[in-house]
């Protein structure tokens, strides 16, 4: 299976927000985005070059200072379908990027009809997950003789569960800051 080019969605969700020249874009990834994504210039350029050539984004050439020419970027309206397309499709839930919280970041609106459906999503997934875990940590590991052997594999598998315990937590929580009207 093909996976997603999620980098072209946090680029539209950055020019979503304004226009920005490539520079601008790269290094978004060394603030807020950069957290939990990366991306290099040698990723964003060409991309950049691909989505306009798909007319999701455009360019107006901006005069930097007496001679600079520098591209900047915004979003078409494919661009904006496409994004709010993506917002909406199901979050995949196994690579090692987490594209939920991508695309909580892109959600400006503390009324958003996205948040809920998004949220009970992801709980469900993060529950049954840690209940999975926590199978597998009484199965493998029934006494202490067991987990000596493999110490760590279990202390690895205590991450996991933690991990989800933790995950799920937060999802809980910010179910109460969600607005409604």
């Amino acid at each position: 299976m093909a996976q997603k080019n999620r980098l072209k969605y946090i680029l539209l969700g950055l020019l979503k927000k304004q226009r920005q020249t490539g520079y601008d874009l790269a290094k978004s990834f060394d603030s807020d985005i950069g957290e939990f994504w990366t991306a290099n210039h040698s990723q964003i350029y060409p991309l950049l070059k691909r989505m306009e050539a798909d007319h999701l984004i455009a360019h107006e050439a901006i005069t930097v200072g007496q001679k600079l020419q520098k591209k900047q970027y915004y979003m078409t309206s494919a661009g904006q379908q496409t994004f709010n397309a993506w917002l909406k499709s199901p979050s995949d839930l196994t690579g090692s990027h987490d594209e939920f919280i991508l695309k909580l970041f892109f959600i400006d609106d503390p009324k958003s009809e996205l948040l809920r459906p998004m949220i009970t999503m992801q709980q469900q997934y993060h529950d049954e997950k840690l209940h999975h875990l926590e199978q597998q940590f009484q199965e493998k590991f029934p006494n202490q003789k067991r987990i000596d052997q493999d110490f760590g594999h279990s202390l690895v598998l205590r991450h996991a569960i933690d991990r989800e315990r933790g995950y799920s937590n937060w999802l809980a929580e910010m179910v109460k800051t969600i607005k409604t009207e």
